[in-house]
């Protein structure tokens, strides 16, 4: 019956008069996108089964040329994170994984909330060295995949929620608030914090630490804490869990030939990512050259990639949904939609205008697969709207930039960071939906409020 309600929700927009300073084709679009996310939320349909259900009706309809709709599959960032995610399997598949999961089971793993502590706590370290949050989920994932594995949970055997599952989505939610922490953390923040100067506002990496530093370690303190109480694993307590990992570790022995081979294609591959902007290489290009090494020492086999039929198909959808997003915006959508927003403003106090623009930025995630997109799109627009209103700038600008990366987890294509953890499979998409708004809801109040009072007593 949903399946039924929904086509006539998508079709019954699509005949709708169009919206006054949109076009017919934006239009068209939205209901076509819109009718996507609907059913992956209410669980209609697999993800992957909605997506290519809206590609293949933009083209048939002509709402998108089969050019436009086809882009997204030659954007190297999306090979990015499938890559990352066949890696992983390698450094599994060595062994490397395993020890390196034993070793963090040993020392915090006497229950589920000490490992997702460690979790999180290893990203915000990271993530001052990697402008990408894609890639360092891709150095994440392996490892965070080994700790469900090695504490018996797995998606096979029908273990996912043992364990797993907390896991995954807690790593997922944490790559928003280490992107949040760190200016340098992903992509977006630098662009935006050129774009702010272009309007007078001054961010340097001093600035945006101190601003960041409060919000960020209340989240991370709450973050472990949430999602124990709203998604918590059947695995609570593991008292005797660091006593067999050390127990493991001693079978294992010494580290092997293949361990030695992936530990130091991981550790080259991460430092070509860490300096890969001054050096001038590509992350796509260097990951699938760590890719080619564990090929050639058969570490990673051809036998291997056919059991990846989910990385394959997170391929897919998240390339139907980034056309789709990107064109929606190039379509003048997402601009139509700030203009309004500036309206429902106009007039109101500027404590209201600034709260009303951060929620409606996070809201308005849901269009976009891509937050460096809607950082270029709407932070331009957002942050002129609320100036005018006597917003104080540069809390403003600071506050829309954080919640380019606070909101990632609200959708399971609302970052590429996030795609490499639902392919595990242990996470299923009406899940992030579910669980990603409640996580986005806490990120929201804890930055608008711990935060904004934070800055307005340091700037």
């Amino acid at each position: 019956m949903s399946k039924v309600l929904l086509v006539f929700f998508g079709t019954l927009l699509w005949y709708l008069p169009t919206p006054e300073g949109l076009t017919l084709q934006a239009w068209h679009l939205f209901s076509i996108f819109i009718t996507i996310i609907l059913a992956v939320i209410l669980q209609a349909t697999p993800i992957f089964t909605a997506s290519i259900l809206g590609l293949s009706t933009a083209v048939l309809t002509h709402t998108l040329t089969p050019q436009q709709a086809y882009s997204g599959f030659s954007e190297g960032f999306i090979l990015l994170i499938i890559v990352a995610f066949l890696i992983a399997r390698g450094v599994i598949k060595s062994g490397l994984g395993k020890r390196i999961a034993f070793n963090i089971i040993k020392r915090f793993g006497k229950s589920s909330l000490g490992l997702a502590y460690s979790v999180i706590a290893a990203d915000m370290l990271i993530a001052p060295a990697f402008p990408s949050n894609t890639a360092r989920s891709g150095v994440l994932y392996p490892i965070v995949s080994a700790l469900c594995a090695d504490s018996g949970s797995k998606v096979a055997d029908g273990t996912r929620k043992k364990l797993g599952a907390y896991l995954m989505l807690v790593s997922m939610a944490g790559i928003t608030i280490s992107s949040t922490m760190w200016l340098t953390a992903m992509a977006a923040n630098p662009a935006g914090a050129k774009m702010a100067q272009e309007l007078g506002i001054h961010i340097t990496y001093g600035s945006w630490v101190l601003a960041a530093v409060l919000p960020s370690l209340v989240a991370f303190i709450l973050l472990p804490l949430l999602v124990m109480k709203i998604f918590p694993p059947e695995l609570i307590k593991t008292p005797l869990a660091p006593i067999t990992a050390k127990e493991n570790l001693d079978k294992m022995g010494n580290i092997s030939k293949n361990e030695y081979i992936t530990s130091g294609t991981f550790v080259s591959m991460v430092l070509l990512w860490v300096f890969s902007t001054s050096l001038g290489l590509d992350k796509t290009a260097i990951a699938f050259m760590g890719l080619g090494v564990l090929m050639l020492s058969n570490i990673f086999t051809l036998e291997d990639l056919a059991h990846e039929g989910n990385a394959l198909g997170t391929l897919v959808w998240f390339a139907i949904l980034f056309s789709m997003s990107s064109h929606l915006n190039l379509f003048g959508f997402m601009t139509w939609m700030g203009g309004y927003i500036s309206i429902l403003v106009d007039g109101m106090p500027w404590g209201l205008v600034y709260v009303t623009l951060i929620v409606a930025y996070v809201l308005i995630h849901y269009f976009f697969v891509s937050q460096t997109a809607q950082m270029l799109a709407l932070f331009s627009v957002f942050l002129e709207v609320g100036i005018a209103a006597g917003v104080p700038a540069e809390m403003l600008a600071l506050m829309l930039l954080f919640a380019t990366n606070f909101s990632a987890i609200i959708t399971p294509q609302g970052s590429s960071a996030n795609v490499i953890y639902l392919g595990s499979g242990y996470i299923e998409s009406s899940e992030v939906y579910k669980y990603g708004g409640i996580i986005t809801l806490v990120n929201t109040v804890i930055y608008l409020t711990v935060g904004t009072a934070w800055m307005m007593l340091i700037l």
